[in-house]
């Protein structure tokens, strides 16, 4: 497999199961379920993962896959995999917010390296190119060809004036804290994988999470965030947020513009 096989797909199959996902949430009513885990899963999420995964395992056969929705999946392991969550921000989905997305990342040595994030409901979609950089995408998102990109890049941050943005399902207080040790111009709340497309645009600084996550919620946009220069670490000693633990679960982070003071948790 090389980058310049993978963008397109991923990308296509993005906007395919974006179609699926808005067809259901435009609809007068759909199934929620909650998993054994008490999240809330959708007939969207299930008919997004079905679509997405079976078109990775047509095109990446030999690719280990690891998507949120196959408990299977999560047993498996291995250096290099991509990694799907089929519709991140479930709750904003129930609650007809808007602010959901499709995930697909490739990992490589632990580290998210390509990935594209579309918001269906919001129109934006955002990914990393073969060579590495970040784009959103313009106009039409035709799903048989790329069209118009903008390159995006993080910000240059003020320390005296940051622009953050948090989670809107899980803003508690111990984010609040967090936050009230910067000096802040602006804080938005924004659900799923967003927050990290909205640093990675120069629209937001800084995003703590301090709160629970898995790698299938985060890879996308991280790659995405890297591609357009910005970092993610760890909550606790600032050192690069890394992918395929045990449990490919996370601990607390943050994705920032290079330039933030960051300050100690």
């Amino acid at each position: 497999m090389t980058y310049d096989a993978l963008i397109p797909i991923i990308r296509r199959l993005a906007l395919e199961a974006g179609d699926t996902i808005m067809q259901i949430y435009e609809a007068d009513d759909f199934d929620v379920k909650v998993k054994s885990d008490s999240s809330p899963v959708t007939e969207a999420d299930e008919a997004a993962d079905a679509l997405i995964s079976a078109g990775l395992r047509a095109a990446f056969p030999e690719i280990l896959l690891v998507t949120e929705e196959q408990a299977a999946s999560h047993l498996e392991k291995g250096d290099t995999f991509l990694i799907v969550d089929p519709l991140d921000g479930t709750k904003e989905f129930i609650n007809r917010r808007g602010d959901f997305t499709v995930n697909i990342a490739l990992v490589e040595n632990g580290v998210p390296t390509r990935g594209v994030v579309y918001a269906p409901a919001k129109g934006r979609m955002f990914y990393t190119q073969a060579d590495g950089q970040s784009v959103e995408e313009t106009g039409a998102l035709d799903k048989a060809q790329a069209g118009d990109v903008t390159v995006i890049s993080v910000s240059e941050p003020d320390n005296s004036a940051l622009m953050i943005v948090a989670s809107k399902s899980h803003r508690d207080q111990a984010t609040e804290d967090y936050i009230n040790k910067y000096q802040v111009k602006d804080s938005k709340s924004a659900g799923s994988s967003l927050k990290f497309c909205l640093v990675a645009t120069g629209e937001a600084d800084l995003y703590p999470r301090v709160g629970r996550t898995m790698e299938w919620d985060t890879a996308a946009g991280h790659a995405v965030l890297a591609g357009a220069g910005g970092k993610v670490v760890r909550f606790d000693d600032h050192t690069p947020l890394t992918y395929g633990k045990d449990d490919y679960a996370n601990p607390f982070f943050i994705a920032y513009a290079p330039g933030v003071d960051l300050k100690e948790a």
